[in-house]
């Protein structure tokens, strides 16, 4: 198995509140916050790449050198002249958090336009990351490319991670919505969804429904968070319930879900322990939601 951890989706930059009125600028994004803490918990062996789109101006060259700087590869990363990058702005109530986006010009919405170029990015992933998120920015021709490319490279031995993030405002209907997730879902060794999610969405009664609904589609292993509740690991034939430690300083829930699949997924990926792979995720959640802002230092 290659030792490159692939992330795959929308880098945006990130406006998070300091205090009342004012805020920080930095980058971030569901899988590319993945590949960010994917980075920190891997052995120095492995590879985290991010494959996404950019232009040629100059916050799109400040995210590069940010990735870059994060010791996240972007050689692959393709450039395009009349696109920019997105934009959001957190806005937070009690530490749960809201967000207003400015994404329309987005050069992630063509990251797929190239299906040569994908396929050639993704065959050289040991892992694969995505999520709903990745799917719904993409036209719906280039969702079909993607998906395509993703059979191959799992074909070919990749092993694909797979979080639904269900944002039904991101899609053209709840229906194409739930079809594409669950089409994903059926392709991937890992399916990491957040039960939050999925009861709003699909009208799952508990975790383990979410679990089985994503087994019978196809997926491999399925990893359901649920906050301070139990979180559900399930594959065929095998099903255990985790208890996280309860958090009772929370500032910002942003990038909670993201930072569970990383530290989930580096120390499954490196030691094959399960136990510990769900407490790794539970930690670094943990200590990311009493922080301000999606990417946490310390």
């Amino acid at each position: 198995m290659s030792k490159t951890f692939l992330a795959i989706g929308e880098c945006m930059v990130e406006m998070a509140p300091t205090g009342e009125g004012t805020f920080s600028m930095g980058f971030a994004g569901d899988t590319l916050n993945t590949a960010w803490y994917a980075r920190r918990h891997l052995p120095a062996d492995w590879k985290v790449s991010y494959f996404t789109a950019v232009g040629r101006d100059q916050v799109s060259d400040q995210m590069l050198e940010f990735l870059n700087r994060s010791h996240i590869d972007t050689g692959s990363v393709r450039r395009l002249e009349d696109r920019t990058v997105g934009l959001y702005m957190i806005q937070l109530k009690g530490g749960e958090r809201s967000f207003a986006y400015w994404r329309s010009q987005s050069a992630a919405r063509q990251l797929a336009s190239d299906p040569v170029h994908l396929e050639k990015v993704l065959s050289g992933a040991g892992l694969i990351y995505f999520s709903g998120i990745t799917l719904a920015i993409l036209p719906a021709d280039d969702r079909w490319t993607f998906l395509q490319a993703l059979r191959t490279a799992r074909s070919a031995g990749a092993k694909t991670a797979f979080d639904p993030n269900l944002r039904p405002r991101l899609w053209e209907d709840a229906d194409t919505m739930r079809a594409c997730v669950t089409e994903a879902a059926g392709l991937c060794d890992f399916v990491m969804p957040s039960f939050e999610d999925e009861l709003a969405q699909f009208g799952d009664a508990n975790a383990e429904i979410s679990a089985d609904r994503y087994l019978a589609a196809g997926a491999a292993t399925v990893v359901v968070k649920n906050g301070p509740e139990e979180v559900v690991f399930a594959m065929k034939g095998e099903r255990h319930a985790f208890q996280p430690d309860p958090v009772r300083n929370i500032i910002d829930t942003t990038a909670a879900g993201d930072s569970y699949n990383a530290a989930f997924l580096a120390e499954y990926l490196t030691s094959g322990d399960l136990p510990a792979s769900v407490d790794a995720g539970a930690r670094l959640a943990g200590n990311v939601i009493q922080h301000r802002g999606a990417l946490v230092d310390n």
